[in-house]
């Protein structure tokens, strides 16, 4: 045990440490790759500026009662050159707000998403070099519960066109590409077009698909689907322009997901893709095995 007067010495310290948990640290529930806090501890230090580092390729954030701002720093967990090529999607929840969301590059800010945006479920995507997130509390004069929450990914460049669907969405893809997509996507799966549903709003629509074999599926975004055996549905999100109609042709699609949405890669008629399939494996030049039995 410490001795009196080595105790006494350290008391002073030890009152520091505890007050500062009390005022900032400890307000706080953080790792790696996500964040939670609330502002209420910033009574009296409503233009404190809190500095937020996480380093993941996916997480989360919640502010509960914004006061003052916080700069969110997004970075990768791995140093490589490829990081620089990263761009970051931020997908608020529907309850978010309270805030204004900037980017911040060495002091200049940009506008990402306003409160309205937020509380619509916007997702914004920008290059991981455009700057750190500064979200700003919007003064208030009542104490009412308001929470900023959003869900970021960093996806890869070669997957960005308009910043927030694939580039590869809409575009043909030729026999290698197709080979291709069938190794690396997040999901390969076989089916028809049931419906297709336009969302004007955000310049989008998705298909509905009735998918008789799922090859591969990184998370649940098709279920299985009625009483029929080895049956699932889902739904496939795509830039507006893409033209798919309601078909009982087979085409095999594949993509990639985003917060928990099938977003279009390659697709094509099944029968094409199984052409170019079996040609590849007499010629030995297949990217990887693929069950077509």
């Amino acid at each position: 045990m410490l001795s009196q007067p080595l105790l006494a010495s350290f008391l002073p310290l030890l009152l520091l440490i505890l007050g500062r948990c009390r005022t900032s640290l400890c307000q706080y529930s953080s790792d790696q790759c996500s964040w939670k806090g609330s502002g209420l501890t910033h009574e009296g230090h409503t233009r404190d500026v809190e500095q937020v580092y996480l380093r993941c390729s996916q997480g989360s954030l919640e502010w509960l009662y914004p006061t003052g701002a916080i700069i969110v720093n997004l970075r990768p967990n791995t140093i490589s050159p490829a990081a620089a090529r990263l761009s970051v999607c931020v997908k608020p929840a529907p309850e978010s707000s309270g805030t204004n969301v900037y980017l911040d590059l060495n002091g200049r800010l940009r506008s990402l998403l306003r409160e309205h945006d937020q509380a619509a479920g916007r997702v914004r995507c920008f290059g991981i070099l455009e700057g750190a997130l500064f979200i700003e509390a919007i003064p208030r004069t009542d104490i009412s519960r308001r929470v900023t929450a959003f869900q970021y990914e960093l996806v890869s460049d070669e997957l960005m066109g308009d910043r927030s669907l694939p580039a590869e969405a809409c575009q043909p893809c030729n026999e290698a590409e197709v080979l291709l997509a069938v190794c690396t996507k997040d999901f390969v799966a076989r089916g028809i077009v049931t419906s297709v549903r336009e969302e004007t709003e955000e310049n989008r629509s998705s298909i509905n698909v009735d998918i008789n074999r799922l090859y591969r599926q990184k998370t649940q975004v098709f279920v299985p689907g009625g009483p029929r055996a080895r049956r699932w549905s889902g739904s496939i999100t795509m830039p507006r322009q893409c033209a798919f109609k309601v078909s009982n042709d087979d085409i095999l699609f594949t993509g990639t997901l985003r917060f928990g949405e099938a977003r279009m890669g390659c697709a094509t008629r099944y029968d094409d893709f199984l052409h170019w399939y079996r040609q590849a494996q007499r010629l030995g030049t297949n990217p990887c095995h693929l069950d077509t039995d």
